[in-house]
């Protein structure tokens, strides 16, 4: 199994992407709303990345606390394959959006654009932990309107309302997201305007397009 975990050096170095090697598609069933060419992806899979030889690590933006880099596979970066942006955590957004998450980094520019996948082997789902304020990520379905199922770095534990499942497409070489809380793919609101604009919000019934897809990065030393 080849990597798709690239170094950010390129990212930051030139504007263009270069497209990493593809992963091999997990054997896991789709339910009915993942398109054909989507996979499931459990731990074991993202363990393999990081072991293989070839496996690179994005360092940090100069300037940056080398705290927040790691060694482990399993923290990465989201990169919104609609806006070309770095997903943050918004720890100094006041209530009721502290922590809310937005593709709105240019860069990967430390703990605010990383995130902890951990695996939960009895229910096959990942959490999502920020590492800027150590909370994991929850979707908010009780919120109303614009920000109704937005995802927030807000809780010291996991629940449903915590917990993903992690999917791959092999061909495009992209990542896609599933709450299990309400069955909806993360989507990038690419449209928002004001301090939501360009939030993640689970509200996907399927995966449309880039709007669902995201780069993973490793951001291990």
């Amino acid at each position: 199994m080849t990597s798709v975990l690239l170094s950010l050096t390129a990212v930051l170095a030139a504007s263009a992407v270069a497209a990493p090697a593809a992963l091999a598609a997990p054997g896991a069933d789709r339910p009915a709303a993942v398109p054909a060419g989507w996979e499931a992806v459990d731990a074991a899979d993202l363990a393999r990345i990081g072991a293989e030889p070839d496996a690179r690590r994005a360092p940090l933006a100069a300037g940056e606390d080398a705290s927040a880099a790691a060694e482990e596979p399993e923290l990465l970066a989201l990169q919104s394959a609609r806006n070309g942006r770095f997903v943050a955590t918004e720890v100094n957004y006041a209530a009721p959006n502290t922590g809310v998450l937005r593709a709105r980094s240019a860069e990967f520019g430390g703990s605010w654009e990383g995130f902890a996948f951990e695996w939960d082997e009895a229910s096959e789902t990942y959490a999502l932990r920020s590492l800027a304020n150590d909370r994991y990520i929850a979707v908010e379905k009780n919120y109303t309107g614009s920000a109704q199922n937005v995802l927030r770095a807000r809780s010291t534990s996991v629940g449903g309302w915590e917990r993903f499942v992690l999917y791959y497409n092999e061909g495009l070489d992209r990542w896609a997201l599933q709450s299990t809380l309400n069955g909806l793919f993360v989507t990038m609101e690419n449209g928002y305007t004001g301090s939501l604009q360009y939030a993640l919000r689970a509200r996907s019934a399927e995966i449309t397009g880039s709007w669902e897809e995201f780069t993973l990065y490793g951001i291990g030393a």
